[in-house]
């Protein structure tokens, strides 16, 4: 009779924890949230987390505010999310160096499937070839076959090794054409961006919105778009697909996530705030003019995009031995 009387008193004092963490999330948010930027102020993924927090902070009535956590190629600001409170008050807004560096390196500070819970994509910015006006080629073909007459010559500009863009070009050069291009990493995009405006590099592989105003004045050549669609900025631009080079489809995406097993009250209430967010006309022109367009997902999409986006480049990795230790 006493351990049925414990057990009971046991189940009841559960179920009242449960009721009350229910109760607190329904009032989610009653404080201040942050949102952790694993990049240095500034850049794009800066801007979008600025952009969302207002607009957060609006719509759900208490402030979220953004904290920039660099280091370590985005792994600082990461493990700082993951091992938060899961409580929906730190978040994190990602981008794809978040699924590759798991990829890349031996020893990783968290998961990208177990640490966290998904909330939703926000949005997606095309990735261009461009090189600098002194190489000769003209399209995407042309510079693979300059490429092939003239091996170790010229060289691409990434924001270092075992980044997106470093897989793009071993992808592209060495995977799918057997070409020696020589890799220079940088650290950051926008060092390698200005290598190639100053011709230190020839070739470069970024995300439209840190290059269009180059573009534009004709310091920078585009050749193609990894997009599965042409820009609608550079609408004369083709895609890979349409210059014969099919199957090599990439995008810079950033999404918001919170950490694992945040309440599911927390992460709906985020969404459906996203959701209405990323739908605004000016959120839309703020968005485009640094490059961007909204992408919304479901919490479930999101985690699915995570799942395909490895998988996409882990055989690249593997290929091409791309490892950190």
């Amino acid at each position: 009779m006493r351990a049925s009387a414990i057990g009971f008193a046991m189940a009841f004092a559960s179920l009242l924890t449960i009721g009350q963490h229910a109760a607190r999330a329904a009032d989610y948010p009653e404080r201040p949230v942050k949102i952790i930027v694993p990049f240095p102020p500034g850049g794009a993924v800066d801007i979008i987390a600025r952009v969302v927090a207002q607009k957060l902070s609006d719509g759900l009535g208490a402030k979220f505010y953004v904290e920039n956590l660099p280091g370590a190629g985005g792994d600082l600001g990461t493990r700082a999310a993951a091992t938060a409170p899961a409580d929906g008050y730190t978040l994190e807004l990602v981008a794809p160096d978040f699924v590759i560096s798991p990829l890349v390196k031996a020893k990783i500070p968290f998961d990208p499937v177990e640490s966290f819970a998904p909330v939703s994509l926000l949005a997606t910015a095309q990735e261009l070839v461009l090189v600098n006006p002194s190489v000769p080629a003209k399209d995407i073909k042309g510079l693979i076959a300059l490429l092939k007459a003239n091996p170790g010559k010229y060289n691409f500009a990434t924001p270092g090794y075992g980044t997106l863009p470093d897989l793009e070009g071993t992808r592209l050069f060495e995977l799918s054409y057997g070409l020696k291009v020589v890799h220079v990493p940088f650290q950051g995009m926008t060092p390698a961006v200005t290598a190639t405006l100053a011709e230190q590099t020839s070739i470069i592989f970024c995300p439209a919105a840190l290059v269009a105003p180059y573009i534009k004045a004709g310091t920078l050549r585009v050749l193609a778009t990894e997009s599965g669609k042409r820009s609608t900025s550079f609408p004369d631009v083709p895609t890979l697909a349409e210059a014969g080079i099919p199957d090599h489809e990439s995008e810079f995406v950033s999404g918001l996530l919170a950490p694992a097993n945040t309440p599911k009250v927390v992460i709906d209430r985020l969404h459906q705030q996203i959701a209405k967010i990323m739908a605004q006309p000016d959120v839309k022109e703020r968005l485009a003019k640094i490059g961007f367009d909204p992408l919304v997902s479901t919490p479930d999409e999101f985690a699915a995009w995570i799942k395909v986006e490895s998988a996409i480049w882990m055989p690249v990795v593997r290929a091409a031995n791309v490892k950190i230790d």
